[in-house]
């Protein structure tokens, strides 16, 4: 009997800690919706770079590492050289501050990253807060 009260309480905590939780999450995936796909730094041919299969866009093998380009999809950001694990997006002004949780080849690190999207349907990643100028993305069809 005690052991059947003492999940009753673990599962009563678990589905408070998903119902707290998930306004958080739906706020970062409403916030994410704008930058699913595959992006690419304007004046490059999304050819040359991604290849489309039933489960959406990947880079083209073999990969240029150096290629400025990076796809999200779902909670993932994934660059040329790096797979990063979206951990939260939040408003910083004018722009979303994405917290991730990044891996390559090499070592693993966290990461914070400035974006914003436009209406061309364009956006922007910023070095820091106080860069006002960005490096600017086309989305890929």
């Amino acid at each position: 009997m005690r052991t059947a009260g003492a999940m009753g309480i673990a599962a009563l905590a678990l589905s408070f800690i998903a119902t707290a939780s998930a306004p958080a999450r739906a706020g970062a995936e409403e916030r994410l919706a704008a930058y699913q796909g595959a992006w690419l730094a304007k004046g490059l041919d999304c050819a040359e770079v991604y290849v489309s299969s039933a489960k959406g866009m990947s880079f083209r093998q073999p990969t240029d590492l150096f290629a400025p380009a990076f796809v999200i999809s779902g909670d993932r950001l994934t660059t040329p050289g790096a797979a990063c694990q979206i951990r939260s997006v939040r408003p910083s002004g004018d722009r979303q501050e994405f917290a991730l949780d990044c891996v390559n080849a090499v070592a693993g690190q966290e990461m914070r990253v400035l974006m914003a999207t436009f209406p061309d349907g364009s956006l922007k990643r910023f070095l820091n807060p106080e860069d006002t100028i960005g490096s600017a993305y086309f989305r890929c069809p």
